[in-house]
């Protein structure tokens, strides 16, 4: 029988364990679903053999909750939660959000800001000998030398700012395990500055690493930090990545090269774990937590984008060779769906950081390593990269076979760049995602008509999204059905000034002819392309000045008339 792990010591003495192995902190609510961040890692180390307890949004200002399971015997793990804390507390225009999906009853306040750097200096205060680790999308793009929009200055590596003993970024589950392991074995937090995927610091510079401009030298010269933020995103690489050395004062943060990606029989089992993909007990009596219900019958069938928009983190975060789970694995997953007691027969996506990424890769860069000269699909896609449909179709068709399943969606969006670029299944795709997959709206990212500001944001031309609305359009009308695309906009992303919003507003009067209903304003999340233009008004691989909007009002001036078409 599946169950959660446990939030408290009733729940801990319930299972006839004296004490934890492992204690994870995490900014949202507990929820033991796949999509979560912390039940990942909680799962893969429960797999090992580990005694697992949780701390969901502890109360920061008191003892109380951070110390509430006692002491673990290997580790705390702490993540400010699936989104940056940051991101999750303040709109695009810097203003404090009203509720959190994270939480329970959508409240408000239950993190506090920077929770990756709180939680851990809480747990240092209570257990100084007990070793931190901290990991999740906050620490892995914050730990070098980053800009931080919310404070508009150059940030000091975040394993510095939160006295973390070691910092695991990118998807950790294979780095988290080895820590583990080290750990159980006899070893100490030193032993595993030797891994793939941490970042710790030292006070000498290891002899086989690249040197990046200092932590005093990027917030001094911005040139100095466009050109430390190239070698990072260039150097992001599992295959023919190398160890990145940056001074801070008198300290050394060192990265590891990125963690190799799982196979697909490490993430076939990965997603075979116990997972009751529901929200623990303990978090409910507080009220339901929204981010479950988009995803609760949703099912990932791969990892990593290709895409490298300038704008995403996925690239840095869980980077850009994408690994795809067996058919097999997928189909004995929709059928654990099926049989939770609230299922409906509807499985709400089927995909990625981009649904149509399933099943393919290029060749070259799973051997050598992702081209310095070249992206995978900007400005069009490589002809290395051999884009086929077919397995994404078989996929899906052996889904909607199942008995119990009335429907399966495509809500995670597709590239529709890469739908024309397939010569033998584009047709045959859009027919039957139009047919099948989609409930009413296809939702697409253009995310600007410009193409100036298109290629800044490392997006395809117009003239593809406009390509493709026409056969879309047209496979509908052959269908009988009267199905729409709704499209993704950014308004004030770098490049964009008046002329080139009023040249967007044109386009969504006149070649869309409705009011978008998902536009957001530019907002420079720390460790991507488009943030070091903003802070920089340079493109960092080319060194040419960008224009900036950086007025609030001039910035929300380029969302709003969006939506005043007349």
């Amino acid at each position: 029988m599946k169950t959660q792990l446990p939030m408290t010591k009733t729940e801990i003495e319930s299972l006839g364990w004296k004490e934890l192995d492992v204690i994870l902190v995490t900014g949202d609510a507990y929820v033991d679903h796949p999509s979560f961040g912390v039940a990942l890692i909680a799962r893969v180390l429960e797999d090992i053999g580990l005694k697992v307890g949780i701390i969901s949004q502890p109360d920061w200002k008191t003892p109380h909750d951070i110390t509430r399971l006692g002491r673990p015997k290997l580790f705390f793990g702490v993540t400010a939660g699936n989104v940056d804390s940051m991101v999750a507390n303040y709109t695009a225009s810097r203003r404090k959000r009203k509720t959190d999906a994270y939480t329970p009853g959508g409240l408000f306040g239950k993190r506090p800001d920077r929770a990756t750097i709180v939680y851990s200096n809480l747990i240092k205060r209570y257990f100084k000998d007990v070793p931190i680790i901290i990991g999740g999308i906050e620490a892995s793009l914050r730990r070098l030398a980053h800009y931080d929009w919310w404070s508009n200055s150059v940030r000091r590596s975040i394993l510095l700012d939160s006295k973390a003993d070691l910092l695991v970024y990118g998807m950790a589950e294979k780095t988290i395990v080895q820590v583990a392991n080290i750990l159980i074995n006899g070893g100490t937090i030193e032993d595993c500055f030797k891994l793939r995927g941490v970042v710790y610091w030292t006070r000498e510079p290891p002899n086989d690493a690249l040197i990046l401009p200092s932590l005093e030298k990027v917030k001094a010269d911005k040139l100095e930090y466009a050109k430390a933020f190239k070698t990072f995103y260039l150097e992001n690489d599992p295959i023919r990545g190398k160890k990145l050395a940056q001074l801070h004062g008198t300290q050394w943060v060192i990265q590891n090269p990125p963690q190799f990606p799982l196979n697909q029989k490490e993430l076939d089992h990965i997603y075979d774990l116990n997972y009751t993909r529901e929200v623990h007990p303990e978090c409910l009596k507080k009220g339901r937590v929204k981010a479950i219900e988009t995803v609760k019958f949703s099912i990932t069938s791969h990892r990593g984008c290709y895409g490298g928009c300038a704008f995403c983190a996925i690239t840095i975060h869980q980077g850009n060779l994408v690994v795809w789970r067996s058919k097999k694995s997928i189909i004995k997953e929709a059928k654990r769906i099926a049989n939770l007691k609230d299922f409906k027969g509807v499985i709400s996506d089927v995909g990625g950081p981009t649904a149509n990424m399933y099943g393919y890769e290029c060749i070259k860069k799973m051997k050598q390593g992702t081209c310095k000269e070249r992206m995978c699909i900007f400005p069009d896609v490589c002809p290395s990269l051999k884009v086929d449909h077919s397995k994404y179709i078989e996929l899906l068709d052996e889904l909607k076979k199942l008995p119990e399943v009335k429907k399966v969606f495509v809500a995670s969006g597709i590239r529709h760049d890469l739908v024309l670029a397939d010569k033998d299944y584009k047709d045959l795709f859009i027919t039957k995602i139009s047919k099948d997959h989609v409930s009413g709206q296809l939702k697409l990212a253009p995310e600007h008509s410009d193409s100036k500001v298109l290629k800044l944001m490392r997006k395809p031309s117009i003239k593809k999204f406009i390509e493709f609305q026409k056969k879309f359009q047209e496979i509908n009308k052959k269908l009988r059905k009267k199905q729409y695309i709704i499209v993704y906009l950014i308004a004030a992303h770098p490049g964009s000034g008046k002329k080139e919003a009023l040249k967007l507003r044109e386009f969504v009067k006149n070649e869309l002819k409705y009011r978008p209903q998902q536009v957001q304003i530019f907002t420079p999340t720390p460790s991507t392309i488009s943030t070091t233009m903003y802070y920089t008004g340079l493109d960092p691989f080319t060194n040419e000045k960008v224009f900036v909007e950086k007025s609030e009002k001039n910035r929300r001036w380029q969302k709003e008339i969006l939506f005043h078409l007349k």
